[in-house]
């Protein structure tokens, strides 16, 4: 499946290009097969001129491709050239500026876990190991899944610190796609995720659910509906003000020269189910290829000089 996926830079090209009902109608036209202009202009009952420019203007931004093939002599015929579009709101570069880092790390890629069935790993393509056996968490494939899953429990992972010698973090943020675990899906399903940053508590959400019966974006066709199928998108903060879900405030003193004392080549992350949780719901995690966000676990940092 290929996505198209805007950025600031070509949303509001592509924004104006669809921004009209006769290029809304051509481009379903086009997604049940390929078409020439004379059968776009009879279907969509205009002229021919008409169809050729609103064929340019999709051609213009890349929805569309346009390829010469034999036929009655040769002739133009016209196909949509990608699956699904995405926003993303956010950069995909791994360094924003000279003094920001993006790490994406792949769901299967933790370090330990603890998981209690049901639970399960699941690739784009099948299961990974059996279903409702730790035992599968260990298997070398875990690092293919792009979904995850345990009644309770946690992973964590290691990502590299590469923050340059003679500075400091300023900021850390790390953001997942995830929901509370259930038997196949359960919309009033509460439980609290709760993210830890080298080994400190940061912040807990509760999930209201674990989100089904509506395809997620990037799930697979093979998965069915009555299975878990997408989350929400989560961001715990960390700065020298405080710990930050989603923007608010957590009510703790930590701080991010709490979690960054000393120069440990990693920095940890860890996310699940506390022992003593009130609603002890499980925890599902997404991957890029299941739910609704082309994603891993994402940690985005900041750092500055060092002040001695």
């Amino acid at each position: 499946m290929k996505n198209l996926q805007l950025s600031f830079d070509n949303m509001l090209s592509i924004s104006k290009a669809l921004a009209n009902h006769t290029r809304i109608e051509m481009l379903k036209i086009l997604s049940e097969k390929p078409h020439n202009v004379n059968e776009l202009k009879e279907k969509l009952g205009l002229p021919f001129s008409t169809t050729a420019s609103h064929v340019k203007k999709l051609e213009e931004v890349g929805l569309i491709v346009t390829e010469l093939v034999p036929g009655r002599g040769t002739q133009k015929v016209s196909a949509i050239n990608y699956d699904r579009i995405v926003m993303d709101l956010f950069s995909d570069d791994p360094k924003v500026n000279d003094h920001e880092i993006r790490f994406e790390m792949p769901i299967g890629d933790y370090l330990d876990c603890y998981v209690v069935p049901n639970c399960g790993l699941v690739s784009e393509d099948g299961y990974i190991g059996m279903q409702d056996d730790p035992r599968s968490f260990y298997e070398p494939e875990r690092k293919r899944a792009q979904l995850l899953f345990f009644r309770d429990g946690y992973v964590e992972y290691r990502f590299p610190n590469r923050i340059p010698y003679g500075y400091q973090a300023k900021e850390i943020e790390f953001s997942a796609e995830v929901c509370s675990e259930a038997p196949n899906y359960k919309m009033d399903w509460p439980s609290d995720i709760t993210a830890w940053v080298n080994g400190h508590e940061v912040g807990t959400w509760t999930s209201p659910s674990d989100f089904g019966g509506e395809r997620g974006i990037l799930t697979p066709d093979w998965w069915r509906t009555n299975y878990t199928q997408y989350g929400l998108l989560k961001q715990w903060k960390i700065t020298n003000e405080g710990c930050f879900i989603d923007g608010s405030k957590v009510i703790n003193s930590l701080t991010l020269k709490d979690l960054m004392a000393g120069d440990q080549p990693y920095i940890s992350f860890k996310l699940g189910n506390k022992e003593d949780a009130l609603n002890k719901g499980g925890m599902n995690l997404f991957g890029p290829k299941f739910g609704n966000y082309e994603q891993g676990i994402v940690m985005h940092l900041k750092y500055e000089e060092r002040n001695e």
